[in-house]
């Protein structure tokens, strides 16, 4: 058991309550008693540690509900206990894992591994993803009765988008029944074809082959059609484009049960930052011209877009520092989703409780936990930030055993003072993860 936390004159941002206002946060037994400045009377439990937040922001703990981990099969990529460290470093205290491993999670042993295996090495709440279609082969559909008892509460294909529409709509059917989180990456692998970033004029300069925007409007805009005509949760795990979000807005105002995620990337960077072939900059989806970029932070201020999500995709130096055209999709984030999302605050962009909301609340309610919140009751889950605070993103700040960032060398305000997981301290600025040593 952990001693009693008392958490004193922090600016309390809990949007499940609608609140941002100086108070007190009282932790005994793993979970939360009260949070708020109704909290300030209660008194200190026996034997407390009594922080003093003052000048500090505190957060409930970020739930990132897309993460690429190489455990099982790709350890050199990532761990859980790596990538564990990492979120904690991030203030982010849930992660929903991929099922793009080695072998697939694509049935209950492989779902109970991962859950086993977060268990025993992470600091941090662990909750897989299971695989739409065995193998991800798109064929054959798996158990998606048993992979729901056995605790998976969203079914992904990853990084691979669906292109058979009878079987799309035969898993959303089941995945209603089970009231499942369908998830899917819309990029048609047709459309998109050799396209490695935003198909437009910066391409054409660049000699490299561009992705229209449309390889990902039309799988999009089938994926609402069936989720309308089967009743289940549809989620787009991450857009780009401003008429994805008009898709999601239609839709949505049309009774459809669907919602919608972007990655911090996309929302912070657009296709100039490409610059002169820079490799980290390569993502799925690609970066985005302007306009498309200030369109995903629109449609996040209005409810368009759910969520935030880190994208996380740890690759190696042998994927990664290649010809642009050669190298792999992806970069790692868990690290640097709370600091870039700031940037929209720090610039006006967006509210802060908006922004906390897209990462905390909006999240874990969409995964169905009970987490993201500083609710009396609920798990002891939050992140003491100094929301301005400078700090440069160096390498060596990385805890990802993977390097591969876009905002490396970034200049950022807003720094994870402290993570806290079910009452325990996982991650201090001064001892970093606390987890993440040998043992």
């Amino acid at each position: 058991m952990t001693r009693p936390l008392v958490v004193e004159k922090a600016r309390i941002l809990d949007p499940a309550r609608g609140k941002d206002e100086t108070g007190t946060l009282l932790v005994a037994e793993g979970r939360i008693l009260a949070a708020g400045a109704e909290a300030l009377n209660q008194g200190r439990p026996e034997g407390a540690e009594v922080v003093d937040a003052r000048g500090l922001a505190l957060l409930p703990g970020l739930v990132d509900a897309q993460v690429f981990i190489g455990e099982p099969g790709g350890e050199h990529r990532e761990t859980i206990r790596s990538a564990s460290a990492a979120a904690a470093s991030g203030g982010v205290t849930s992660i929903l894992t991929m099922p793009d491993t080695h072998p697939v999670i694509d049935d209950v042993a492989l779902a109970e591994f991962v859950m086993r295996t977060a268990r025993e090495t992470a600091s941090i709440n662990v909750f897989p993803a299971a695989a739409l279609t065995r193998g991800l082969e798109g064929k054959e559909m798996t158990e998606i009765g048993l992979l729901v008892r056995a605790g998976v509460t969203a079914f992904t294909e990853g990084r691979r988008t669906p292109v058979k529409a009878s079987l799309i709509r035969r898993a959303m059917t089941y995945a209603r029944d089970f009231d499942a989180l369908v998830m899917h990456e819309t990029q048609d692998p047709d459309l998109t074809g050799a396209g490695v970033m935003n198909e437009g004029l910066l391409a054409s300069w660049l000699g490299l082959p561009g992705a229209p925007r449309e390889a990902e409007l039309i799988p999009l805009e089938r994926d609402l059609r069936l989720a309308a005509l089967t009743r289940c949760r549809y989620h787009a795990a991450r857009l780009s484009a401003a008429a994805s979000a008009e898709a999601v807005r239609r839709a949505k105002d049309a009774g459809v049960s669907a919602s919608a995620g972007v990655t911090i990337a996309n929302l912070s960077l657009n296709e100039n930052d490409i610059g002169e072939y820079r490799t980290f900059f390569r993502l799925s989806p690609p970066l985005r011209a302007e306009e498309d970029r200030q369109a995903m932070i629109e449609a996040l201020g209005n409810g368009t877009i759910d969520i935030i999500v880190s994208g996380h995709d740890p690759l190696d130096a042998d994927d990664k520092r290649r010809p642009f055209a050669e190298a792999e999709s992806g970069a790692i984030g868990l690290e640097t989703l709370l600091p870039a999302a700031l940037r929209l605050h720090h610039s006006g962009a967006l509210p802060l409780l908006r922004i906390v909301e897209a990462l905390t609340l909006a999240p874990a309610r969409l995964l169905k936990l009970d987490r993201g919140t500083l609710m009396p009751g609920r798990p002891a889950d939050f992140t003491l930030v100094d929301l301005d605070a400078p700090f440069l993103f160096t390498e060596d700040r990385i805890r990802s055993r993977s390097k591969n960032t876009a905002f490396e060398n970034a200049r950022f305000q807003g720094e994870v003072l402290r993570t806290v997981v079910a009452g325990r301290t996982v991650y201090t600025q001064e001892d970093g993860s606390l987890d993440d040593r040998p043992r």
